[in-house]
């Protein structure tokens, strides 16, 4: 079996699961894959992210060309976005596009997610910014992203969503239900009076211990000791 196959086999897998967990609704969202510089596979148009099979998924170049797709499919009008985080991080290999309930209320909402209130977000999210507003299937979209996308592993799109990216397409899903669930715990404890935050100092150590893990991504921490 070829890793191109098992590679979309791994997609469709990640796309059920963002179905599964209410990340997307109908046939929203998109996700797509790194092959090589000049390579990607990415999910159909107007397909439901939890019915997919290896034979929906498309294959473009650097330009959003169509390499191959089967009769009845083409990518995302989306993956400009996903290009152009390809484009501006050379370290990333897959994104994933979704449009999760919390984390889109807050982008609705046109709130960031930048309050220190539990040490798995501040170490391994640090903050999720919020992208200014773009009309779907356009370069407003990747326009939008450009101030954050080099300091940032995901990003909630205005009014339309989320989006994470890393190194392997299970780490970018994983982001993304982390973004998630940070959304839905600062709701929940605006509910019950307001969050306690971490002050500046506690937020400074928590980087640090980011920081002795090696873990990998960009990050606010990152840029904290310069």
């Amino acid at each position: 079996m070829s890793r191109e196959y098992e590679i979309a086999k791994e997609i469709c897998d990640i796309g059920k699961r963002i179905y599964d967990r209410g990340m997307v609704a109908a046939n929203d969202g998109n996700i797509s894959v790194k092959l090589n510089e000049n390579e990607f596979l990415c999910t159909p148009t107007g397909v439901s992210k939890g019915f997919m099979t290896p034979e929906y998924i498309c294959k473009v170049d650097a330009e959003g060309n169509i390499i191959h797709a089967y009769e009845g499919f083409r990518p995302s009008s989306e993956m400009k976005m996903h290009l152009r985080v390809y484009r501006e991080r050379p370290d990333v290999n897959a994104v994933v596009h979704a449009h999760p309930m919390y984390a889109t209320a807050f982008a609705i909402a046109g709130m960031p997610l930048t309050q220190p209130i539990m040490p798995e977000a501040v170490i391994f999210l640090g903050e999720v910014p919020l992208c200014e507003y773009g009309r779907p299937s356009t370069d407003e979209i990747p326009e939008s992203l450009m101030p954050y996308i080099q300091d940032y592993d995901a990003v909630l799109l205005a009014n339309h969503g989320a989006l994470s990216f890393s190194d392997s397409l299970l780490a970018a899903y994983h982001k993304m239900e982390s973004v998630e669930f940070y959304a839905q715990l600062l709701y929940l404890s605006k509910q019950l009076g307001g969050p306690k935050e971490f002050t500046p100092e506690q937020v400074e150590q928590l980087y640090d211990i980011r920081r002795a893990f090696g873990v990998k991504g960009r990050h606010p921490a990152n840029k904290s000791k310069n």
